[in-house]
């Protein structure tokens, strides 16, 4: 316990899932969390969470978008005014539309670039010149679908994304570094989340999801964020500019 002990921690999607349970672990280590996600209900749920457990949280408790440069601007001025830095900046929103490249409308199209790329650079944009240097810490989430396809799924769009983000990350680790600034991609592979529970509910799904795992089964959130509360940590002073795997083996087969 304690290893983000004082640590400002920004965490974005912190409504479920994933970011519910960064926000959690996080602030069980230490951290001050400033939240923020889409949806005002579930960031308020976890706000209550982390306060219950004794942790620190804040953020806006309604419906925040931080996928244009205002809205991510809005979030992190918030949390400069509140707490005066941000040490770690960890940008786990994401939200994709799924299509084969056929059948994939504009809309579809623009909306995962949106929701997963441009909510990765507009608040590290907007973060960047208030990372405490040395020390800062970027934290960006991107997937197995970064380094490969997945056969009739329809995840073109969600490919290139995620591929982008961990390309994204190498070049601000390469220009933080003189700062003193870390950047570094974490990358899940199929992990159960409230997004992920229909394909794990239908036992024909799962059973072709899992037989891509050599551990056997989907990971937890709380598996991905163990990694991130590593990255994060000093611990991790000398890691950068890397892509970490988190997929049950996944991409060795």
């Amino acid at each position: 316990m304690g290893r983000l002990q004082g640590k400002v921690a920004l965490i974005s999607g912190t409504g479920g899932g994933q970011g519910r349970a960064a926000a959690l672990r996080f602030a069980a280590e230490g951290a001050i969390v400033v939240g923020c996600d889409i949806s005002g209900e579930g960031q308020s749920e976890t706000i209550n969470l982390v306060r219950a457990a004794g942790g620190t949280m804040t953020g806006p408790n309604e419906g925040f978008d931080i996928a244009t440069g205002a809205g991510a601007q809005a979030w992190i001025d918030a949390a400069i005014a509140d707490h005066g830095r941000i040490d770690i900046l960890y940008n786990n929103a994401s939200a994709a539309k799924f299509a084969p490249i056929e059948r994939m409308t504009d809309e579809e199209w623009y909306f995962t670039l949106r929701n997963e790329l441009d909510i990765v650079f507009f608040p590290t944009r907007a973060a960047w010149p208030h990372l405490t240097r040395p020390g800062g810490v970027i934290i960006n989430v991107g997937s197995t679908a970064g380094h490969a396809g997945s056969p009739g799924a329809g995840t073109l769009a969600h490919n290139a994304t995620k591929g982008a983000v961990i390309a994204m990350t190498r070049q601000l680790a390469l220009e933080g570094a003189p700062l003193g600034i870390r950047a570094v991609s974490l990358s899940p592979g199929f992990i159960r989340t409230p997004g992920t529970a229909p394909f794990l509910e239908n036992p024909d799904i799962r059973a072709r999801l899992v037989a891509r795992i050599p551990l056997g089964r989907p990971g937890e959130p709380e598996e991905i964020v163990a990694a991130a509360l590593f990255i994060a940590s000093d611990e991790a002073s000398f890691l950068t500019g890397t892509d970490i795997l988190v997929d049950g083996g996944s991409l060795a087969i």
